[in-house]
């Protein structure tokens, strides 16, 4: 008898049985191939515009991913990092061989976690309770269960008009599970993905390629990590662009797509979608950008970001060899699609625990998202969950002012998906507070509550918020007066000049002002690290923005707090339109603010749920 049984090792199974296992629950690993565990059969990448940010929620909140991508990375770099604060994200190219190590390392190393290598051929359920899971040798009972199973459910890959039954990278797949699934109730759907081919790297010509270094700075996802590989030592990559040549080989050989050539059932990634769908929509462009990422220090491959294709074989050597660079490659491995299924996560209650059957949770990419730090975050959300279910415990849910995990669930279990959901900066209303800078200021407390942040480290982080307060009241006793050689230091740095006398505080505030012009006026340098500066600088310089946003959150936070029962009979309510029925009946909000959200829903069923509320309360 295990207390949670994690089905899959992939980037959602490995924060959910580590976060099981660290909270003290007896938990098993179940895993196709042991040597898969916290695989990349994608790009080797973690982080990017959003993404970024979820991996840093995921270290405030005590996962894994953050360290793993640190002491692993080829490359950093800050994205955006001219722009606001609220769209900056970090991303580094990971070495796809390394940080899987690194994760087996972690996970056979954590106490109170088993792995067991088996498919897993259905569920043990009694009285709408999962009671644990059935593999081809044995059954194995669980208080709780957790699907992690990403695109491994009854998945095929597709490449021209071929297809097999196959997992990412020719692993093994399980059609049982998916049967059994819909045996029980739920509703599942088909999606698809792809990958590009790989290309070996010594067969590019990089002279007619745009270099693309990383950022010289010690930038990393997690507070607990010290250092990263020296900037000196990074790997680059490497900018092409498609030509006319590659469109016209497309255009030419579209009917032997996987993709229009009849093959596919399920819905392709909109956000990420492959060159020929790219080809096809945007068929005024006259190119489109290829990246050359490296995908580890120990293997002879590049990954040609954007030139995700289901053509036949012939038809990427075509296709590869009309890129700038890469006339004379040899392909290490060919690009393919693969479809799969997923749960339909309209089936998903806020703790990302099943509607229909107790005890049973969904993770990652099998509730219909894409990329490793979607599942990654989910995977710790329902390992927090389970937990707290065992423990008869309120649901762990985030909010969507308070993380981006908050905005992607709830959108999940919302709105539902069509397509392979991915993560963007202008999902959220509240981004500006969902900043790369203060993840820890909003997350750090719940981590270290539920027991998975230690001590020491949250003495650290109160101890920088303690210093971050004193820069800031220094500021306000700082007076900057118009002194003549001062304003011809600024005029000299095409800064405005000051004409009044104004607090340091103030002096910030203005947009081309930093730390070091105030430190020029002084003489003195400010004696704090530059975490501490940087995020001192951004929480002054956008004091009335993030006040505002503040503001706007605390009126969404009241209907979030009003609470819909979960017997609730929508027909019952007078002049409330069917549509809106039908949907709420579907989805069955928890709260008024979700109800809100469903597309369908409009004000005057929010007002007509809000008066039925308040009869049946009296």
């Amino acid at each position: 008898m295990y207390d949670i049984i994690v089905i899959g090792g992939g980037h959602a199974g490995v924060e959910a049985a580590l976060s099981s296992a660290r909270l003290g629950n007896k938990t098993l690993m179940i895993v196709g191939s042991i040597r898969r565990i916290a695989n990349m059969p994608c790009n080797p990448s973690v982080g990017g515009p959003a993404k970024g940010i979820i991996v840093r929620e995921i270290d405030a909140l005590g996962g894994e991913m953050g360290r793993a991508a640190d002491a692993t990375l080829l490359q950093v770099k800050m994205l955006n990092s001219s722009k606001g604060p609220a769209v900056r994200a970090l991303r580094v190219q990971s070495d796809k061989v390394e940080y899987p190590k690194y994760m087996l390392n972690v996970v056979n190393n954590t106490k109170n976690l088993s792995i067991k290598e088996e498919l897993v051929t259905g569920l043990v359920v009694e009285d709408n309770t999962v009671k644990g899971i059935i593999t081809p040798t044995e059954t194995i009972l669980a208080k709780a269960v957790i699907i992690a199973s990403g695109t491994y459910l009854d998945s095929r890959v597709l490449m021209g008009h071929d297809f097999w039954q196959s997992g990412p990278d020719n692993e093994k797949t399980t059609s049982e599970l998916s049967k059994n699934l819909k045996n029980l109730g739920l509703n599942l759907i088909r999606l698809k993905t792809g990958t590009p081919p790989r290309i070996k790297k010594d067969t590019i010509d990089y002279t007619k390629t745009k270099l693309e270094p990383g950022d010289n700075s010690n930038f990393k996802f997690s507070d607990d990590t010290e250092s990263i590989l020296p900037f000196e030592k990074q790997v680059p990559c490497y900018l092409t662009r498609t030509t006319p040549q590659t469109h016209k080989i497309i255009m030419d050989n579209l009917g032997k797509s996987a993709m229009y050539g009849g093959v596919v059932e399920g819905v392709g990634p909109r956000y990420c979608p492959s060159i020929e769908d790219k080809v096809m929509r945007f068929n005024t462009k006259e190119s489109h950008q290829v990246f050359l990422e490296p995908e580890s220090l120990s293997i002879d491959e590049i990954y040609v970001q954007g030139f995700s294709t289901s053509m036949p074989k012939d038809v990427q050597e075509l296709m590869v060899k009309s890129l700038p660079g890469l006339e004379n490659a040899v392909i290490a491995k060919y690009a393919y699609a693969i479809e799969y299924d997923a749960i339909n996560p309209l089936e998903l209650k806020a703790n990302l625990e099943t509607k229909k059957i107790s005890n049973l949770f969904f993770a990652g990419q099998v509730n219909g998202t894409s990329g490793y730090e979607e599942a990654a975050c989910q995977g710790l959300m329902a390992g927090i969950n389970a937990h707290l279910k065992l423990q008869g415990k309120e649901p762990f849910v985030l909010r969507r002012d308070e993380a981006y995990i908050g905005v992607l669930i709830d959108d999940l279990i919302t709105k539902g998906v069509r397509d392979p959901y991915r993560l963007l900066t202008s999902r959220a209303e509240f981004r500006l507070l969902l900043r790369h800078d203060n993840a820890s200021e909003r997350l750090l407390k719940y981590g270290y509550k539920l027991g998975l942040i230690k001590e020491e480290r949250y003495q650290k982080f109160l101890n920088k918020r303690e210093l971050i307060q004193k820069l800031t009241s220094e500021l306000k006793e700082i007076k900057i007066n118009p002194k003549q050689d001062f304003n011809n230091y600024l005029l000299e740095n095409n800064k405005a000049v000051i004409n009044l006398s104004v607090s340091a505080y103030d002096f910030v505030k203005r947009p081309d002002i930093t730390f070091e012009d105030v430190e020029k006026y002084t003489q003195e340098k400010l004696d704090y690290s530059s975490e501490v500066k940087d995020q001192a600088l951004i929480e002054i310089k956008y004091e009335g923005y993030i006040a505002k946003a503040y503001r706007e959150a605390n009126k969404l936070k009241a209907m979030e707090n009003r609470k819909i029962p979960e017997d609730i009979d929508y027909s019952m309510i007078n002049n409330i339109a069917k549509e809106a029925i039908e949907k709420l009946n579907r989805v069955r909000p928890t709260t008024l603010a979700q109800a809100s959200r469903i597309s369908g829903v409009n004000p005057v069923d929010i007002e007509m749920i809000l008066v039925y509320l308040e009869s049946r309360k009296r």
